[in-house]
């Protein structure tokens, strides 16, 4: 398959380059001091991804530790409530730790240990990342520090005490709007006074290379097993392919083993409250090419051409910009990008609990809401959805701000 120039049979080989670029996007715009410790990385790496023994114990801990393969639900419940169109729902949230993040944090967490590091650091927004770092790091004996923002703090309080139950130290931010954006900050200078002892490990698919790569790499789990079970279930391969996308880690994962064949797929942002800016989170939507947190990608820009400020109704998805493989997906064309807005989002929430049993995330119930309105677009067919994480960190905020419906 090949779009706009590129051939996805190789598409793997290619991008990212050795220089950590899709395209114009990617790289690594960091100081010389800092980019020392992302070149230490790079090599362990890949030095470690071609190691069978690395492989065998990353495959043994997705087994025996975090319970893979996930499995696929057929939604049916909700589909009949729509029309023809089938919904099915891959769930990472009975990934151990309730979410997608602990694929790429185990292998992260592992990465540190080969590279005889002591502490692992971190940003979270709605705490998944932390949590399953929190995990990661309880499980392999490496100290933690979690940075987190102060509103994301109280939106999240169950997922702070999970955190700190597991041994993580949550660092409160409360500079700025005190949200991922700022925590991503905070945690990039911890990491810059201590890179010798310590490995910062990216939550999503951006920052500087390797991380764009490494976290689609341990993520690509999500897709490949996406991938066969949907035709053992149902004999083919589904229609369309949906996942929300904020940094873009759940996304990126499971598009990667959709690309190279003829599926749609669709990345869902959050619209938050309307398309003005400061009430949305939606880079690719509204987005221009700039450079932040060490990567150049699509993001949102205030009037000084500075990271915007940002919101949504999931912490998980409020981030100014979106890894820079999203960002080319897009460009090429061979993802399309959409928006779901908050009202949207919590509607989707609802009834896929009601429906079906399922309280998701509300990160999630964007891919959810998105894939709904899809359905009631087509005639007939089948949809895969990324239920990236499960929603047991977001009752209490949405009883308190929507009530029961």
């Amino acid at each position: 398959m090949n779009f706009n120039g590129v051939d996805f049979d190789t598409y793997f080989k290619h991008f990212p380059d050795k220089n950590g670029f899709f395209g114009k996007y990617g790289g690594s715009f960091v100081s010389p001091e800092l980019q020392k410790a992302m070149d230490e990385i790079t090599e362990a790496y890949f030095t470690i991804c071609k190691s069978r023994k690395f492989i065998a114990e990353l495959r043994r801990i997705r087994k025996e530790f975090q319970g893979r393969p996930t499995p696929i639900s057929h939604l049916e419940r909700l589909s009949n409530s729509i029309g023809n169109v089938q919904l099915y729902a891959k769930r990472e949230d009975l990934n151990h730790s309730g979410a997608h993040k602990l694929n790429h944090c185990m292998g992260e967490a592992l990465l540190a240990k080969y590279m005889g590091k002591k502490r692992v650091i971190a940003e979270t927004g709605a705490g998944q990342h932390g949590v399953a770092l929190a995990t990661a790091a309880a499980y392999f004996g490496l100290q933690c520090d979690i940075y987190m923002g102060a509103v994301d703090i109280k939106k999240q309080a169950p997922n702070v005490a999970r955190m700190k139950i597991l041994g993580a130290n949550v660092i409160e931010v409360t500079e700025g709007l005190q949200t991922l954006k700022e925590a991503v900050d905070a945690a990039f200078d911890a990491y810059a006074k201590d890179y010798k002892d310590s490995i910062y490990c990216i939550g999503s698919v951006l920052g500087p290379h390797p991380f764009p790569l490494m976290v689609r790499d341990f993520q690509s789990i999500v897709g490949i097993e996406a991938r066969e079970q949907f035709t053992g279930m149902t004999g083919e391969l589904p229609d369309a392919v949906v996942a929300c996308v904020g940094g873009g880690s759940n996304a990126a994962g499971m598009f990667a083993g959709f690309l190279n064949d003829p599926v749609d797929i669709y990345g869902v942002e959050p619209l938050g409250r309307g398309p003005k800016l400061g009430d949305h989170a939606a880079s690719l939507k509204f987005g221009t090419e700039g450079i932040m947190h060490g990567f150049n990608s699509i993001m949102l820009k205030d009037e000084n051409g500075e990271p915007a400020p940002v919101y949504s109704v999931a912490s998980g998805l409020d981030y100014p910009s979106s890894g820079p493989e999203h960002a080319f997906l897009h460009e090429l064309g061979r993802v399309k990008y959409d928006v779901v807005d908050d009202e949207e989002t919590i509607d989707a929430f609802y009834k896929l609990a009601r429906m079906e049993g399922i309280i998701p995330a509300i990160e999630s119930a964007h891919a959810v809401a998105f894939a709904m309105r899809l359905a009631k677009q087509m005639d007939h067919g089948s949809i895969l959805i990324n239920l990236s994480g499960r929603g047991d960190k977001d009752m209490d905020y949405v009883i308190e701000n929507y009530g029961i419906r």
